[in-house]
């Protein structure tokens, strides 16, 4: 390593805002970490343009914005008008902005092939959008000039689970039967072939790569938490006495299965012995508080609605469970977030919020039928509050885990093993574990 030279990356992010959620905010916070171990210039989309001059990043010499507005704007506002809005129809917005991101590698190329072919750049990283349908035209120009083009973390095509169709329609996932067709567009197989490492963020995307670019496969999780947005300690011990208070947090949405959550712990809620923070909003909310009404839960479960995510760990830092009933999560970032301020997670085994758990971490309930899911989820959290020593040490270890594996800081020091063995600064192919140990 005394030979180190810190690599300088073209990082391609077409969403990235410290200001957003979800993709957006990792594609910020994972370039921000990067520019730590490496010489960083990000290409991002114009919508995120004045985020990133809030952050006191100068235009043209940390980042370039790339405005594709002409064909991103009106497919946009197709896709929300053909899945219907409300944070559903996903497959639906992908597939229909699938035209306007191919525009944008086209301009990024336009833009800054002079500097690639002129060496001023020893590898392209792109880190986001990170679903495997949405190939990239640029692989194939890095490839012709000798640049190293590295793809991920690639999370998505997880396959609806079985028995929840009536999920999947309410979410109005109507091209998810035939989402596989994405493998014949352009750029599908030349950005697999192509590239020099292929970060998998998944075990299910994993299964998706054909055998023969499994060689230049690396597994790496999407999320990760930023130790100063988590940093509120918890006041208490966990008292014999006291109720567990339980949290969901997330999009009020058909496939988070809140309802399940509510049905599983009614009797508990009744008894006095847990209380549920239901943290977010969205199309479900007026059929839970219908539910909490029929089943006269009001004393023990508190609608909080939409919080900034900055001020989601003052929720959660009261709280000791997070009950996360969701069938189909690609990622689970509040899973981190929740572990991150010692809460321990109550998961589905599907997906990846089990990926970032331990069994001394986090509790994983095996995948059923919704009626299998509410006694398995009463079970679970049965267990844990005849146990509250229990949660309290699981949630030390929850966060001893994340102090550990999964900050920013310490993703960006697992990309640059990366980084420096496809630039062959290292020799030996970086494995951290599937899942991460």
């Amino acid at each position: 390593m005394s030979l180190f030279k810190r690599p300088r990356v073209l990082l391609i992010a077409e969403l990235a805002d410290a200001d957003m959620v979800s993709v957006p905010l990792v594609g910020w916070s994972h370039s921000q970490a990067l520019a730590k171990v490496a010489d960083v210039h990000i290409v991002t989309q114009i919508r995120h343009r004045n985020s990133f001059l809030k952050q006191g990043l100068i235009e043209g010499k940390d980042f370039t914005a790339i405005d594709s507005e002409a064909i991103a704007r009106p497919l946009n506002k197709l896709g929300e008008f053909l899945s219907g809005g409300d944070n559903k129809g996903w497959t639906t917005k992908m597939a229909v902005s699938l035209p306007s991101y191919y525009y944008f590698e086209h301009l990024v190329w336009k833009k800054l092939k002079q500097k690639l072919r002129n060496g001023e750049f020893d590898l392209v990283h792109r880190l986001t959008p990170l679903t495997p349908s949405k190939p990239s035209i640029i692989v194939n120009k890095c490839h012709k000039y000798n640049i190293p083009f590295i793809w991920g973390p690639i999370s998505g095509g997880l396959p609806w689970p079985k028995g929840f169709d009536s999920h999947r329609k309410k979410e109005r996932e109507w091209l998810s039967s035939i989402r596989d067709v994405y493998k014949l567009l352009p750029g599908y197989h030349a950005s697999r072939k192509k590239a020099s490492a292929l970060v998998i963020a998944s075990k299910n995307t994993w299964e998706q790569i054909p055998d023969k670019y499994l060689d230049k496969c690396i597994y790496l999780p999407e999320n990760a938490i930023d130790p100063t947005r988590f940093s509120a300690k918890k006041k208490d011990s966990k008292l014999m006495s006291a109720p567990v208070r339980l949290v969901f947090v997330g999009r009020l949405v058909p496939l988070k299965c809140v309802d399940i959550l509510l049905e599983s712990t009614a009797k508990l809620v009744k008894s006095g012995q847990v209380t549920i923070d239901i943290v977010g909003d969205g199309p479900e909310m007026s059929k839970l508080k219908s539910i909490v009404d029929e089943s006269f839960l009001h004393q023990g479960v508190t609608f909080h609605g939409n919080v900034p995510h900055k001020d989601v760990q003052n929720i959660l830092v009261k709280c000791d469970v997070l009950a996360f009933p969701s069938i189909r999560e690609f990622g689970g970032g509040v899973v981190l977030e929740a572990m991150a301020l010692g809460v321990v997670p109550v998961v589905i085994n599907y997906g990846g919020p089990p990926e970032l758990l331990t069994p001394e971490t986090g509790v994983v309930i095996e995948l059923g039928s919704r009626e299998q899911l509410v006694e398995r989820f009463r079970e679970a959290i049965t267990s844990l509050i005849q146990e509250p020593e229990k949660i309290s040490l699981m949630g030390e270890m929850a966060k001893s885990r994340i102090n550990e594996k999964f900050t920013w800081d310490a993703k960006a020091t697992m990309m640059l093993e990366i980084y420096l063995w496809v630039l062959g600064q290292n020799k030996v192919k970086p494995n951290f574990g599937m899942p991460l140990n």
